[in-house]
């Protein structure tokens, strides 16, 4: 009963770890629960596994052994053995049994030379029929060999009190059964004897009773088998002393963990050695109280192997002066071990399993799977995933059984199993099942997927609440695989992980609440081929050959290689992200022209006709080193006393070590003696104290880096004087002689000049400030320098400022200042100012000359050197005293950066650390004692570019709205530009973790922050990452943002009308773009759907009164036109023959034509069209008279540059205001009118009404026809000056004169007009005026739309029509009449239509 219990427990623990694992989806998933619960509670795992195991066994020839095995089922099992795989016939042998536990008995071990029937591989099997079979792990039986010596015992002698080594050595397997006899007895246990694991006797503390004959013996069951006889001699106390030497080295050694390890090393000499071990380089305590042991004569054991025990161990002995060093190493493997074992699953026919197994174990060891006792041979449908899992795709009842999960390595074996159990379907339940779905086909096939599509069943044409199951097998396979919809109603599934170039069986099941349905009509598809592109290149190798060069070697690939036409061999700096590449016709390659002591990856990727193949992974070298290319840097002197100087500098820039700096060799020499040089080489550190040096001497120092390859260049020489005397250190410094304050509106400019006694050290200054207590802050300064700022403080605040000198004795006497920040308000400069003296400052000593010609110049993205002259050097501005110079720097971004400052005791400094692509301001003073410069004149530089150190921020990936298939990607620029961005690349893949050069790429232009990536596929993660670049190269990589596209587009498409146009129910109208224009067909989409009727009628109405109107219009103005005709005429000629009675103008009335009327199809408008000869025309200037006495009679001296000024007078009709038909008619003339040069602000009165101006640009334009000549002189108008103004009330008026009031009437408030001119006074010169053609004034013109006007007043209109100066002739309107019907009809056609 109890038993019963306990089956049906472990039966539910197995059900609870059933659903734990992750449950398929969809029809399976459901349907597939209630039969897993219902079933389970009736089949339950059944327990069957191992309760001995054979072990691993060493047996002596003709004993007997016994491998034991015993199994646990609740039918008892059948045990059978396998020896080397196959099976044992225990039937008919008489020498080997089966014990009644399932243990097998192996009587008289039989081995020899030729014959070795027992020695091997032993495994037990136990199997219940109906049930399966289940393995044992392999247990390996040895025998041990024929008792032979590898080595015999040798005479030897040992001094009193000394150690020796009898060697006997034999094989590893015979060596527990070795013993030693002294003169043919057996030795007692003595502490000071000890048999070594390779079988030699060590004897420690030699005495007199130890001499004899030493031989060992084997005893292998028979008689034993004895080795030669060696005497050992003990000789008396060794008086002199001997030199050292190793008797018995320790050597490496391989164990496991718990068992033990023992490294001899017998030394011998006089005095005796003493030895002691270290691991790793680390002592190793011996003082018996851990694992750790050290056993007479130096012996190291180690008890309880462990792990991290393994490592290189060191034996050292030491006598006197005397040292010897051994080393072995010690390797410990560990048996193979589970971290997680295979469970009991539950499952149903065509479903994908994965049974997991996780190892570990050293070495690795390897896995491999059993099921029902026989191997798991991998395959399409069993496949081992992710190393050690076993993956059984579409399952059939024949999988059922015992699966084993068997993990091996060099030192052991180990297994663990579980049971698959596959159920029955459970019965549908009372109701209607769906039919088979409809119209099954592969809308999509590639080499290793297909996509599916159908339609759902017909007894559910709906079919949101079917799930459906695809079942696919390759043709001739009986075993099906299932794949599941992801949701309810989804008609569309991507099957994966095909093969190429396979036919595919495909049916697809439709399942309801009630369970499955019938099945559709198998469908055959064949993958597409695969295109055979190369495999990575094996045995890639990199080696560099010098300090600028790498050969890169490797082998042709193994897999899809064809014809190789070609390899490319990519190659990158270690740190950058701009790969190099060349092509490389043979197996071998050296790349040239690197960088030294540099590290470079490497990879390489083999073409063939179909394209690259994979890529090899990177090999990393390093470049060799050598000597540095480029001398330290700043190198500076500072005398310390009478006989030391300290030389401070800075590495050489980086890029120019060409190695690891192993030193610095230091030079140096009296100035007055150049030929005597000394040499100190000193360490890594930047500085130097040079010692023992003559009194008031001059000294010149130059130093130079090395590294192991040798020295490389040194800097130039610097100079400086030691003391005649050593300076007083032994009290603290006197007051500063002088402090001086200059307050501004946040800070305090200090500046001080040193104690008057020089004969005392000075370390540096201590400045202390606060508000009313100058102990707030405290600010240290070095010695040398003579002013600070102190910044960030209250404006209108009182500050007390206090200074005090200190050398290491301590600080000196202070000395106070007050001063008093200026408000916010005051932006004037002030003068320097003492609140509260408290003594009279000392006179400043008079200032020294600031540097002159300061210099930047830029040497990389991040250095700039600096240089200068002084003009109080001599010529050869060589410096002789002890002046130093001060440089600062800063950078205007941002606004409130401090400046950074230097001190130099040459004429150039190098200023380091500064940012990429940066203006930087730079000025140098110089001081020498108590006299100080003032600031240079700044020098600017700006660091060269760098490639870009930051990412791309703020990615963000959005869908765009209406096209679930395309999406937008926002960026922007790096926070760490380092230059001009010229552009992005956006890197997209659906596998984050593959390599980069997989993923599809989309190059962006610099100035753009955002892109569009179409064609994506629906329901499917992308990953996205951003790259910048520069004139430098690429910038890092943003980190990956995931976007996972919309799941479908609109209900009501297909998965295949992705592509259309038509807006479906629901969704947005197309974005058509604001320059599109609908065709005049009825028709507002690209299918053709119509427009609705109400939107046609509008139109059709809206073209037919344009249209009639427009025609009456033309016929009104040509009936005004011919009517006209004559009177025209006549004063043309009256006014040819009006100048003196005698001037005749040039040309004639053909001369003027009337601008061309047209019709733009399709906005309906009406435009003037311009014939200028000049494309280009020229803006003149004309002299405008201010009023009637100003204008006098033109004469003919004038006639010529007044017709060259008509030829002048052209419009600038803007490119885009002119349509496509006006480009090909060419340009009509305009009257060109002069306009003033100043700004319109005022209407202008007495204006000459020869100068009739046009309205401003934001009104309707009107052109005026030519006269026939080019100016009528303003004698000739019988009326007086016009206000100059345009009625903006028709657009068609701007064929006609604009009306002009009486002479000397009013001006009438009443009539619209625009100002052109400035109002002048009489006394005001004449100015000139620029001309602009009417109408456009320089700006582009919209076309005219024809609206319906109100009608202008007859009175108006004649006047309009009598004052034009142009007209048309009879046969120039009716050809223009007849080119309009011919328009009109064309409109006519089209609105009909």
């Amino acid at each position: 009963m109890a038993a019963r219990r306990a089956r049906r427990l472990l039966g539910s623990l197995c059900i609870a770890l059933l659903f734990a694992q992750p449950a398929p989806t969809g029809a399976a998933a459901r349907s597939g629960s209630r039969s897993l619960l219902t079933e389970s509670l009736v089949r339950t795992f059944t327990p069957f596994y191992f309760l001995v195991e054979p072990l691993d066994v060493l047996a002596v020839r003709g004993a007997s052994v016994v491998m034991n095995c015993s199994a646990h089922c609740e039918t008892p099992p059948r045990i059978e053995w396998k020896k080397d795989g196959t099976f044992l016939n225990l039937v008919s042998d008489d020498r080997r049994q089966l014990l009644p536990d399932g243990s097998l008995l192996i009587n008289s071990v039989v081995h020899s030379k030729h014959n070795k029937p027992d020695e091997g591989y032993y495994q037990c099997v136990a199997t219940v029929d109906s049930l399966g079979t289940i393995v044992s792990r392999t247990a390996k039986l040895t025998v041990a060999g024929l008792p032979r010596f590898t080595s015999q015992p040798e005479p030897t002698s040992v001094a009193r009190g000394g150690s020796a080594v009898l060697g006997c050595e034999v094989s590893a397997e015979l060596a527990p059964l070795l013993r030693w006899e002294r003169d043919r007895q057996a030795l007692a246990p003595d502490p000071r004897l000890l048999q070594l694991p390779g079988g030699a006797l060590l004897l420690t503390n030699a005495s007199d009773g130890d001499a004899g004959l030493y031989r060992c013996a084997l005893d292998t069951g028979g008689a034993p088998k004895y080795s030669d006889e060696a005497e050992l001699k003990v000789l008396p106390d060794a008086e002199e002393p001997q030199s050292l030497a190793l008797l018995k080295p320790p050597s490496s050694l391989t164990r496991l963990p718990g068992q033990s390890a023992v490294f001899p090393c017998v030394a011998e000499g006089f005095p005796p050695p003493q030895i002691r071990w270290t691991r790793n380089e680390e002592e190793l305590p011996t003082d018996g109280s851990g694992r750790f042991q050290l056993l007479p004569g130096g012996v190291l054991e180690i008890r309880d192997v462990a792990e991290a025990d393994a490592g290189t161990f060191t034996c050292i002995a030491e006598s006197g002066n005397d040292t010897l060093e051994a080393q072995a190493e010690l390797a410990v493997q560990v048996p193979p071990t589970f971290l997680k074992r295979p469970v009991n699953i539950y499952a149903h026919e065509s479903m994908d399993i994965v049974f997991e197994c996780e190892v570990t174990g050293k070495p690795t060891p390897t896995v491999k799977w059993v099921k029902n006792g026989d191997m798991v041979i991998p395959s399409d449908y069993f496949k081992i995933v992710k190393e050690h899992n076993l993956q059984v795709l579409g399952l059939v009842k024949s999988d059922e059984g015992f699966y084993q999960c068997i993990a091996e390595n060099d030192v052991g074996n180990a297994q663990a199993g579980a049971q698959l159990i596959i159920l029955d379907l459970a019965p549908a339940t009372a109701g209607p099942l769906p039919s088979a779905p409809r119209d099954v086909v592969a809308t999509l096939v590639s080499t290793r997927f297909i996509r599916l599509t159908w339609r759902p069943p017909a007894s559910d044409p709906q079919g949101d609440n079917l799930t459906y199951s695809i079942f696919y097998t390759k043709e001739g396979i009986n075993r099906e695989r299932v794949e599941n919809t992801s949701r309810p109603g989804e008609t569309q599934v991507m099957i994966q992980n095909l093969m190429p170039e396979t036919v595919y069986v495909f049916r697809v099941v439709a399942q309801n609440r009630h369970g499955p349905g019938e099945s559709s009509a198998p469908l055959k598809v064949a993958t597409q081929p695969e295109v055979q592109l190369p495999g990575p290149a094996p045995n890639i190798r990199a080696f560099s050959g010098s300090p600028t060069s790498v050969t890169v070697t490797w082998e042709t690939p193994l897999s899809g290689n064809g014809d190789i036409q070609n390899y490319k061999l990519y190659y990158m700096e270690k740190g950058q992200h701009t790969e190099q590449d060349v092509d490389v016709g043979g197996l071998s390659h050296t790349v040239t022209g690197l960088k030294k002591f540099t590290e470079y990856s490497f990879r390489v990727v083999a073409y063939n006709k179909h394209g690259p193949g994979v890529s090899t992974h990177d090999v990393v070298v390093r470049t060799l080193s050598d000597v540095p290319s480029a001398p330290p840097q700043n190198l500076t002197l500072e005398v310390r006393n009478s006989k030391s100087i300290l030389l401070q500098w800075q590495p050489p820039p980086a890029g120019t070590h060409s190695g690891q700096i192993t030193g610095y060799k230091i030079r140096y020499r009296k100035v007055s003696r150049k030929s005597d040089v000394t040499e100190s080489v000193g360490g890594t550190q930047l500085s130097q104290l040079i010692e023992g040096l003559e009194r008031g001497t001059e000294y010149s120092f130059r130093v130079a880096a090395m590294t192991v390859n040798g020295t490389g260049p040194a800097t130039d020489w610097v100079s400086a004087e030691t003391f005649e005397s050593d300076l007083d250190e032994s009290r603290v410094p006197e007051v500063p002689s002088s402090l001086h304050v200059r307050p501004l509106v946040t800070s305090i400019v200090v500046s001080w000049t040193p104690p008057e006694n020089q004969d005392v050290v000075v370390r540096g200054y201590a400045i202390g400030y606060g508000i009313g207590s100058p102990h707030a802050q405290t600010i240290k300064v070095d010695y040398k320098q003579r002013y600070y700022t102190i910044e960030n403080l209250d404006p209108s605040s009182h500050y007390v400022i206090t200074l005090k000198a200190f050398n290491n004795v301590g600080e000196g006497i202070p000395l106070y200042e007050s001063a008093v920040t200026r408000p916010h308000s005051d932006t004037s400069e002030v003068d320097l100012f003492v609140i509260n003296a408290p003594y009279t400052p000392v006179p400043d000593p008079s200032p020294m000359m600031p540097p002159v010609g300061v210099q930047a110049s830029i040497l990389s993205h991040d250095t700039i050197r600096i240089t200068w002259a002084d003009n109080s050097l001599p010529k050869n501005q060589k410096i002789t005293d002890a002046r130093f110079y001060t440089v600062r720097w800063k950078t205007n971004i941002p606004a409130n950066t401090k400046y950074k400052t230097a001190n130099a005791t040459t004429l150039s400094y190098l200023v380091t650390g500064l940012k990429p692509n940066t203006l930087y301001e730079f000025s140098v003073m110089v001081t020498k004692g108590r006299r100080s410069s003032t600031w240079s004149m700044t020098a600017h530089g700006t660091t060269f570019e760098l490639v870009p150190t930051s990412p791309p921020k703020d990615v963000t990936v959005v869908s765009k709205e209406g096209k679930p298939r395309t999406i937008i990607v926002n960026w922007q620029p790096p926070s760490e530009a380092n230059g001009k961005i010229t552009g992005y690349i956006i890197y997209y893949s659906t596998d984050v973790n593959a390599e980069i050069h997989d993923w599809v790429i989309e190059p962006v232009v610099g100035n753009r922050l955002t892109h569009q990536i179409q064609e994506l596929t629906l329901d499917t993660p992308y990953f996205f990452k951003i790259q910048a670049r520069n004139s430098k190269g690429m910038g890092p990589m943003s980190e990956a943002v995931q976007f996972r596209t919309p799941k479908a587009e609109s209900s009501d498409k297909m998965p295949n009308d992705q592509a259309s146009g038509s807006a479906g129910k629901g969704s947005r109208p197309m974005d058509l773009g604001p320059d599109y224009k609908p065709p005049l067909g009825g028709s507002n989409s690209p299918h053709g759907s119509p427009t609705s009727p109400l939107d046609s009628n509008m139109l059709l109405v809206i073209i037919v009164s344009v249209g009639v109107i427009t025609i009456v219009i033309v016929v009104i103005v040509a009936v005004f036109c011919t009517r006209r005709t004559t009177s025209h005429q006549k004063k043309k000629r009256a006014a040819c023959k009006s100048v003196n009675g005698s001037h005749k103008y040039k040309g004639n009335s053909k001369d003027v034509k009337p601008p061309d009327l047209w019709i733009h199809h399709e906005r309906l408008e009406l435009k003037p069209i311009d014939k200028s000869p000049d494309p280009n025309p020229i803006m003149t200037d004309t002299p405008i008279p201010r009023n009637s006495q100003d204008i006098t009679p033109v004469d003919n001296s004038m006639d010529s540059n007044i017709h060259q000024r008509r030829n002048s007078y052209r419009g600038h009709e803007s490119e885009d205001s002119m349509s496509t038909l006006a480009g090909r008619r060419g340009m009509r003339p305009k009257m060109m009118m002069p306009f003033d040069s100043q700004p319109p602000q005022q209407s202008v009165r007495n204006t000459p009404s020869t100068d009739t101006m046009p309205a401003a640009s934001a009104v309707p334009s009107a052109e005026l026809p030519e006269p026939e000549g080019p100016f009528l002189p303003a004698e000739e108008e019988p009326q007086g000056p016009p206000t100059a103004h345009v009625r903006p009330s028709h657009p068609l008026k701007s064929f006609a004169v604009p009306a002009v009031p009486p002479a000397g009437g009013p001006f009438d408030p009443a009539l619209p007009s625009t100002p052109l001119l400035t109002q002048q006074g009489p006394g005001h010169p004449v100015h000139a005026v620029k001309t602009a053609s009417i109408g456009t004034l320089g700006r582009t013109r919209p076309p005219m739309p024809v609206v319906v006007p109100s009608a202008p007043e007859v009175q108006e209109t004649t006047r309009m029509l009598e004052d034009s100066e142009s007209s048309y002739e009879p046969d120039e309107l009716t050809k223009e009449m007849a080119h309009l019907e011919g328009l009109m009809k064309d409109l006519n056609a089209i609105t009909t239509a």
